[in-house]
């Protein structure tokens, strides 16, 4: 079959996964694609801002595993937009999992610096016990229902036998450490607590080998180089929609028809959707007509979407070691191997396990970004700058036992409260299975030959979702779908794009 050249083709969301899908269809010589994006901007959730005279990462800032097996190094290896330490074949061959080797300061809460080495206990149990998930349903399930379940028992399980010999006061250091580590993962996971993901599921998510790294310019030099080869009236901005109309049978024209906020009205033959699982959740009613079949109904409220949020705050001088790269927080009364917050308006503060140390070379300023999740960061969000300066301050104080240092600026991300995302990024909640995952991908309507509605973005993806790389790869599998469709050998279908 010879390429339909007039296929029209409407894309849903300017993130990575809207913006790859349109690279792959545009060079395959499709000449009728338009992104429609809500915002004034292309990127989603790749966002660069400053604070002061020092670049930041407002969303996504790492690429995972930057090795040749992930398409977003490569990109961004073949923009020169990486610094030559990450392009050594030494830094992509070492497999780190979600870990990078940082070095560590760590504070308690009764104002003392710990040695790193006391707290290694800590984090080799930790690390083990995440990286080895049972993965599939040989275990105890009823004992272990999530991952928080299975830490927690085995915690103190092997605590105990390991630790015995310890004073009572460093036990309670170490457990108090797995706390801060128990945080710590609720940002990697975007959820509220470890109790709320899915033991089975959370073994469905795959590593790439490399230490993860950064982009020295931004992450959004990625974002601008894809866009320089679109053609420059590709995106309408500021152009939200209101319902995606398909199965539309009247008059035999398009199937499709895309319903604007603005009341315009496309006619397409295909529309990508790449909105996030959150505005997937939110707004499914009545984005679709007819409505998604009950199956992917079933698998979008299975699927979790929650919230990672970062307070970036700049100091004077740095109140931490010259090397360190990483500052843990431990609180010396939570010995309960707990993730969780009784009080949020009272307590939302202590979610923040870590600060990671921004260095930048062109900067002179000294900034840290702090991480926190779950019911915590959207409490965070709703509080007034001064409030969040404030508790940060207090925060430092606290574990410095230093009360003359001050922030100067503080600068808060807001995921929660974005109306285009509803949250950061998605993790397998309890119930969820890798069939989930397909059902969301899957394009409608689920039989015919021509595929109407596809869906892209990174809860798609079943072993790389909460990812860039997720996204980008699953913006070319239904790039490649469509070309499949009208080519009847398509030179950009092959297994190791289509990462399915």
């Amino acid at each position: 079959m010879a390429l339909k050249a007039d296929a029209r083709i409407v894309i849903v969301g300017c993130g990575i996964a809207g913006i790859a899908a349109a690279h792959r269809l545009h060079k395959a010589g499709f000449h009728h694609v338009r992104i429609l994006e809500a915002t004034e901007r292309s990127g989603g959730r790749i966002k660069t801002g400053r604070l002061g005279n020092t670049m930041i990462e407002i969303g996504a800032a790492y690429i995972h595993g930057p090795s040749e097996k992930n398409p977003v190094f490569c990109l961004a290896r073949d923009y020169n937009l990486l610094e030559p330490k990450t392009l050594t074949p030494e830094n992509q061959a070492v497999n780190v999992g979600e870990y990078p080797p940082l070095v560590p300061n760590w504070f308690s809460s009764s104002g003392q610096k710990l040695s790193a080495e006391s707290m290694e206990p800590a984090l080799e149990l930790f690390h083990e016990l995440i990286e080895n998930t049972p993965s599939s349903k040989n275990h105890k399930q009823r004992s272990w229902p999530s991952v928080g379940d299975f830490i927690r028992s085995e915690v103190r399980r092997r605590a105990a036998k390991r630790w015995n010999e310890k004073d009572k006061n460093t036990r309670k250091l170490l457990l108090g450490a797995i706390d801060t580590m128990l945080k710590e993962e609720c940002c990697a996971s975007a959820t509220h607590s470890m109790d709320t993901l899915d033991l089975v599921g959370f073994s469905m998510y795959e590593n790439i080998e490399g230490v993860d790294c950064t982009f020295p310019r931004g992450f959004e030099g990625l974002i601008n180089s894809l866009m320089s080869e679109l053609p420059p009236d590709i995106v309408t901005y500021n152009r939200p929609v209101r319902c995606v109309h398909w199965n539309n049978t009247k008059g035999g024209g398009n199937p499709v028809m895309i319903e604007c906020e603005n009341k315009e009205i496309i006619a397409a033959d295909h529309v990508i959707v790449t909105v996030s699982l959150g505005c997937l959740k939110k707004h499914h009613s009545t984005l679709f007509s007819p409505p998604l079949p009950s199956q992917k109904l079933l698998s979008i409220s299975k699927l979790g979407f929650g919230t990672c949020d970062k307070i970036h705050v700049e100091f004077e001088s740095p109140w931490w070691d010259a090397e360190c790269e990483i500052i843990y927080l431990l609180w010396e009364d939570e010995e309960k191997v707990s993730d969780e917050m009784k009080d949020i308006s009272k307590h939302w503060i202590r979610k923040v396990s870590s600060f990671n140390v921004l260095k930048h070379s062109e900067s002179s300023s000294h900034v840290l970004c702090g991480w926190i999740s779950g019911y915590e960061a959207e409490y965070m969000e709703t509080l007034p700058e001064e409030e969040i300066k404030r508790s940060i301050t207090e925060l430092i104080h606290t574990f410095t036992g230093d009360h003359t240092i001050t922030p100067r600026r503080v600068e808060c991300t807001q995921w929660f409260h974005d109306p285009w995302t509803l949250g950061s990024y998605s993790h397998p909640a309890i119930g969820c299975s890798l069939q989930d995952l397909k059902n969301l991908m899957e394009p409608l309507p689920k039989r015919g030959t021509q595929p109407q509605v596809l869906f892209a973005g990174e809860a798609t993806h079943p072993c790389y979702y909460s990812t860039v790389h997720g996204a980008l790869l699953t913006g070319w599998r239904e790039a490649d779908r469509l070309i499949s469709h009208y080519y009847s050998c398509s030179p950009f279908s092959s297994d190791e794009t289509r990462q399915e």
